[in-house]
């Protein structure tokens, strides 16, 4: 099972290496989970796991390997309903919460607890508040919630005195994962690594280093030497290109996440947004609504909008091949003489910065999704994630 376990982590995206599982083997060949199974799964996340981005990785396929353990501890959703009773929630007596307050340190033998747990799980067919045996709400027993023991299980409900010491099903992580599609929040913190553009931009040193202008003439003996460095003023200008409507209809919640954090952020000097409908043709849209007539030309945007800009492109990337081949393949507006891969190639003749993000990318070349599959011939395509994101952001910087 443990080698299982080993290729099961590899194959869910973690790291682990040769050392790192010799180094597991050999905490576990000396003891060190004291044959608990929640001591040997914070060993294993310690040794195995690097970040805590892939913590939750390690939980599913931890669950996944060791499901006839976790089994035992499985709650019902009539469990869960009883638990979940907010009448109860904020009724803690004061006497409690002082005695609570005295407390230092209670030894608990969490085996013990453990089982008991397994079998109040099998033999509770009912619904338990203030007592001190069942699984339930406001009581003294170990099990459940906004009660006053320390050190059992907490079921359900909000974290109260920090005691429990095993938080059944939480799966705490899933939102520092690196691998999901971005939510409002997720992209506030991957934006701010933007500000990186601006140091990495070759642009003049135009400004004035005080400190480094002392520095230098106080190590030439008092001798003036200027020392000029890049504005600190963020020099950056994007180009936000997003497909609209159709096939990105599911996604209009998190392209309005982004255009609100692109928009309202301050990593650049000039923010220009421009929508299409599956693929870029002769005109660009102001709104996503990407009504007739409600456009600009896009030879326009060539010429005001000069090859300095960075470029992101965001969409799915899915349509019938004659959007993308055909002269005529545009439906909702006119294509200018060229086809839509034709009107692709411009825009990366004209730019020289450009990159395409993905909410649902295909792995690979994928046969059944045909213009993907091209469009990742012309630009460097990622998913739309949290680390698609960032190595988006490092391809727009890279000097090459």
């Amino acid at each position: 099972m443990f080698d299982n376990f080993f290729y099961a982590l590899r194959d869910a995206g973690l790291r682990v290496t040769m050392g790192e599982w010799l180094t597991f083997q050999d905490a576990m060949s000396q003891g060190m989970c004291n044959s608990s199974l929640t001591e040997f799964y914070y060993l294993a996340r310690m040794i195995l796991v690097k970040s805590e981005t892939d913590f939750d990785k390690f939980d599913m396929v931890f669950e996944s390997m060791f499901k006839a353990v976790s089994r035992e501890t499985e709650i019902s959703k009539n469990m869960l309903q009883w638990l979940d009773n907010s009448e109860f929630t904020e009724m803690v007596a004061e006497p409690e919460r002082q005695w609570l307050n005295k407390v230092e340190e209670i030894q608990v033998d969490k085996d013990d607890v453990e089982e008991k747990f397994k079998q109040r799980l099998r033999d509770q067919d009912s619904e338990h508040n203030g007592g001190s045996h069942w699984i339930g709400t406001m009581g003294k027993t170990s099990f459940g919630n906004t009660g006053g023991n320390v050190g059992g299980v907490r079921v359900g409900g909000k974290t109260g005195y920090q005691s429990a010491f095993s938080v059944v099903g939480a799966r705490k992580y899933r939102d520092f994962r690196d691998d999901r599609v971005m939510d409002n929040r997720q992209f506030q913190q991957a934006l701010r690594k933007l500000r990186q553009f601006s140091s990495k931009l070759d642009i003049p040193k135009t400004e004035l280093d005080l400190d480094g202008t002392i520095d230098k003439t106080c190590n030439h003996g008092g001798l003036l030497h200027i020392v000029m460095e890049k504005p600190r003023k963020n020099a950056v200008k994007l180009l936000l290109l997003m497909d609209s409507g159709g096939t990105m209809i599911p996604y209009t919640t998190l392209l309005n996440d982004l255009f609100q954090s692109v928009t309202k952020t301050n990593h650049f000097k000039e923010v220009k947004v421009y929508f299409f409908h599956n693929c870029i043709y002769s005109n660009l849209y102001k709104t996503p609504e990407c009504e007739n007539g409600d456009w600009v030309d896009t030879e326009w945007v060539f010429r005001n909008m000069d090859s300095d800009y960075k470029v992101i492109i965001v969409g799915d990337a899915a349509m019938a091949p004659e959007e993308l081949y055909s002269d005529t393949g545009n439906y909702r507006g006119p294509n200018g003489g060229l086809s839509g891969m034709d009107w692709l190639l411009q825009v990366k003749r004209h730019y020289k910065k450009i990159v395409w993000l993905n909410p649902k990318m295909a792995p690979g070349r994928a046969p059944w999704r045909e213009a993907e599959t091209a469009i990742k011939e012309v630009f460097p395509m990622y998913k739309l994630t949290v680390s698609g994101l960032n190595e988006a952001m490092k391809e727009l910087v890279a000097k090459r």
